[in-house]
């Protein structure tokens, strides 16, 4: 029997649905399409504080990429947009195949936890707010570290709470670049799709273990992979 890892799921669009926040884009911009556009810049601005050893609470970060691309599109962006696009980002549906995937999992036997860049939450968190909760064992956020993903730091700390080795994770996330942050560690990866993504081919750059178009398909996949109950 293969070594079965404990999965740690990546949560924004990984779990949640990130196309719900395209209605907000297309009130702000009169094209949803945008949100694709700031979430690419999210992503790429919360790694360049990581390198600069700069600090910033990942919804913050969220609302100043958005007014940065309202400058560039010349669209203001007000305070009450900012508002919503972090009320909208804690409220982000799952993917409907989400919670059929993480109960198959765990009934299979994998230990399931997750890993976001979102800070924690003061309230119901997002994963409580879409139902997900209930299926791992614990949440963790990159906060503690003051650090955004892939930088070692974040994935050391859940390997460190489990008392385990990154060697014996799977980091499961809709991102190429967040898999190889845990795979470059000696860890596995296993990318989700959505129809939005795609691995890194690239000499030297991990491959994902598992690859799969859609969560209920890569649950499927990580039990014949590593092997279930």
């Amino acid at each position: 029997m293969p070594h079965r890892p404990i999965l740690v799921f990546d949560v924004n669009e990984t779990l949640l649905d990130l196309d719900h926040l395209c209605p907000l884009f297309h009130d702000i911009f009169g094209d949803g399409s945008v949100m694709r556009e700031w979430f690419a810049q999210l992503i790429l601005y919360s790694q360049t504080l990581t390198i600069s050893g700069l600090r910033s609470d990942f919804g913050a970060l969220a609302v100043a990429v958005l007014r940065m691309t309202g400058d560039i599109r010349g669209v203001a962006i007000s305070e009450a947009e900012g508002c919503a696009l972090r009320h909208a980002i804690g409220s982000m549906p799952a993917h409907p195949d989400a919670a059929w995937a993480l109960d198959h999992l765990a009934q299979q036997g994998f230990r399931l936890v997750t890993l976001t860049n979102s800070p924690p939450a003061r309230g119901p968190s997002a994963l409580e707010r879409a139902g997900l909760a209930p299926y791992v064992e614990a949440s963790f956020s990159v906060q503690p570290t003051n650090r955004f993903k892939p930088a070692p730091e974040t994935y050391q700390q859940v390997a460190d709470a489990l008392a385990m080795s990154p060697r014996d994770l799977c980091l499961v996330a809709c991102h190429a670049w967040d898999t190889i942050g845990m795979q470059a560690m000696g860890g596995l990866g296993a990318l989700v799709t959505h129809g939005v993504n795609a691995p890194l081919v690239l000499p030297g750059v991990p491959h994902p273990d598992v690859v799969a178009p859609d969560l209920r398909t890569l649950a499927q996949a990580i039990v014949q992979r590593w092997g279930g109950r």
